[in-house]
């Protein structure tokens, strides 16, 4: 049985996994459905919230009050479909792999396609990804257990509180990557250059002080193996809206499955803030 490794070269080729165009339009096809990580790899990623108008000026007053878990890289007009700033043949209902639809903070379904739910009222918003800075620290020569076993990201619910804005609170959502303590400084240096996809780590080190109770149980996400010589790294993560949503309670909402992200156009190093 082949791992998503393997069956995603099956599905764009060796090639086509670095480029994003290639990508979106073989997930638009239907053609791949899993988590993003590792795919186009140069290229920025972003989580998806989609929600009624008459939410969205409350939702972008909580991503600016919480900008670590939410740096916002971009919003569309009422209706749209089109992203043109990250990718000028973007559909947001076609383009990720897979979606969850969510009703008064309930999730009701998690389809590939959302073409049939659009309103002209829904505003997008996509938020920076992790994702866009693995390309960096494996380029600094620091290996991603997640990327080498073909795997979702972890990701953990924490007690951290993030700001309130209207109807929108909750906790702060992390993801985990495991690395030896010889390289945590290096880690914090190269993902410091990109806080549009939430920047250098929030906590390093014991699970439980920030309310994870087991590393072997993520609330999204795969688990990962975590060496006796190894400390927990985590970093905000753009699924803290979805922990959001929950306690919002909203009427109708749209989001990205965690891990199944928008591949733009964007390159990483365009992020980089230095």
């Amino acid at each position: 049985m082949k791992n998503e490794n393997e069956q995603a070269i099956s599905v764009f080729g060796t090639e086509g996994l670095q480029t994003a165009a290639l990508v979106r339009s073989r997930i638009r096809k239907g053609l791949w459905t899993s988590h993003t990580s590792g795919l186009a790899d140069e290229h920025v990623q972003g989580n998806l919230v989609i929600l009624p108008k008459a939410q969205a000026d409350d939702f972008l007053l909580y991503c600016q009050r919480n900008p670590k878990p939410c740096p916002v890289l971009a919003v569309s007009n009422p209706g749209d479909r089109a992203l043109p700033a990250l990718g000028a043949d973007i559909d947001i209902t076609t383009d990720l792999p897979r979606y969850r639809v969510w009703r008064d903070g309930e999730l009701v379904d998690e389809p590939t396609d959302i073409a049939s739910l659009w309103r002209d009222d829904l505003v997008s918003f996509v938020i920076g990804c992790s994702f866009s800075f693995e390309q960096a620290l494996m380029e600094a020569g620091l290996p991603l257990r997640h990327v080498e076993q073909g795997r979702n990201v972890a990701m953990f619910r924490t007690n951290i509180p993030t700001e309130a804005a209207g109807p929108f609170s909750g906790p702060l959502v992390v993801t985990m990557r495991p690395m030896r303590a010889s390289a945590v400084i290096r880690a914090v240096q190269v993902t410091s250059r990109f806080p549009n996809v939430h920047g250098a780590p929030v906590h390093i080190g014991d699970p439980s002080l920030i309310g994870i109770a087991d590393l072997a149980r993520p609330d999204y996400g795969d688990a990962v193996d975590v060496m006796p010589d190894e400390l927990p790294v985590f970093w905000a993560c753009g699924v803290t809206p979805q922990a959001a949503i929950q306690q919002a309670r909203p009427a109708f909402c749209i989001t990205h499955a965690p891990g199944a992200m928008l591949i733009t156009d964007l390159l990483n190093h365009q992020l980089a803030s230095f």
